[in-house]
């Protein structure tokens, strides 16, 4: 059974400033194929290339697109900047796109954006990211909070209740960024007062996080937790910080700091394999690219959907802006790290 339809309108998204698309033409993929041109055309931007999370999306997006037949315009990525996915949506504008997707990673920057082309009927599917502002069709996500309070969870058992914990936190000014930190806040007062938390904004950024950590570290040399809420740009880092500082121990060896990550990337379950981290809540990156596609050749052809359970084991919920997506994210340990429908274990 398909989600309910309802008659909700379509939301959708445009651009102005025209002169940036030159900028664009710097940042468009060449190894992108379309479907057949008599669907409606799909516009995609990717939001970055500097993470394994993302880079992992974009390949299930291909693939999808290849298999789907999904008339997709040449996918465009915007590198984490809101002024090239402004010009990107421009082009996909200029270029026939009945549907656009993507993943501002700025989610309060992109609302006039939103508001401008919705008077143009495009509908938009966000994934992963929430815009603060603007009318979206659709937003293709999992549940940020769960993230933020399954990682408490953990670790607070982890350590049993007490210790010091190091947040490295993505950025603020992004929804995922902002019910991460809150909701691990929240459960880390509520549940494990004894723990102390420092909260490090990285603005979703490995070097700066890895920064961070080395100047606590020095501060509080007895740090014995650390929640990655992005192991795609952290965890590689992190790992190397701890590794030259001789704390990179092996879970069950004494003096081993418990570490629990997001994302749900490959290189995050070998390093569960190895003892170097505990766990990490697996964000569906093939869901997001399946249901994105979904979403927007539904927003073209003009249907509609209503809040209520899915025939994919999620849930759709109304927000202020339109209609989210929540799909499952499953918390990832030692005991389940080898789980074959983890996306993780079938990528590449």
């Amino acid at each position: 059974m398909k989600p309910a339809r309802t008659r909700s309108t379509a939301a959708a998204v445009t651009v102005v400033l025209a002169a940036m698309s030159l900028v664009t033409a710097c940042n468009r993929g060449s190894s992108d194929s379309a479907g057949s041109s008599d669907a409606p055309a799909i516009g995609i931007d990717l939001p970055r290339a500097d993470s394994d999370f993302w880079n992992s999306y974009a390949q299930y997006l291909k693939k999808d697109i290849e298999t789907d037949g999904v008339n997709a315009l040449p996918l465009s990525n915007s590198q984490n900047d809101v002024t090239k996915l402004v010009a990107n949506v421009q082009v996909f504008q200029n270029t026939g796109a009945k549907a656009v997707v993507m993943a501002p990673q700025d989610t309060g920057a992109i609302a006039s954006t939103l508001d401008t082309l919705a008077s143009k009927k495009i509908p938009v599917v966000s994934v992963d990211t929430r815009p603060d502002k603007g009318d979206v069709y659709m937003v293709v996500r999992a549940d940020n909070r769960a993230y933020g309070t399954r990682a408490c969870e953990f670790l607070g058992k982890q350590l049993g209740g007490e210790g010091k914990v190091a947040e490295l936190q993505g950025a603020l000014d992004s929804i995922n960024g902002r019910d991460r930190s809150e909701a691990f806040a929240q459960c880390m007062k509520q549940k494990f007062p004894k723990i102390t938390v420092f909260e490090l904004p990285t603005d979703w950024k490995g070097d700066v996080a890895s920064a961070k950590l080395q100047s606590l570290l020095a501060q509080h040399p007895d740090l014995n937790g650390v929640y990655m809420q992005a192991g795609g740009v952290f965890l590689q880092p992190t790992l190397a910080l701890l590794e030259q500082k001789k704390l990179l121990k092996p879970a069950g060896e004494k003096g081993h700091i418990a570490i629990v990550s997001n994302d749900g990337i490959p290189q995050e379950f070998d390093a569960i394999r190895k003892g170097q981290i505990d766990a990490t809540v697996s964000q569906p990156a093939d869901l997001y690219a399946k249901y994105a596609l979904y979403y927007a050749r539904a927003a073209a052809e003009g249907k509609t959907f209503a809040p209520g359970k899915t025939d994919h084991d999620s849930t759709i919920v109304k927000i202020p802006n339109g209609l989210e997506d929540q799909l499952p994210a499953p918390l990832v340990t030692k005991d389940n790290v080898d789980d074959k429908s983890l996306w993780g274990n079938n990528v590449g």
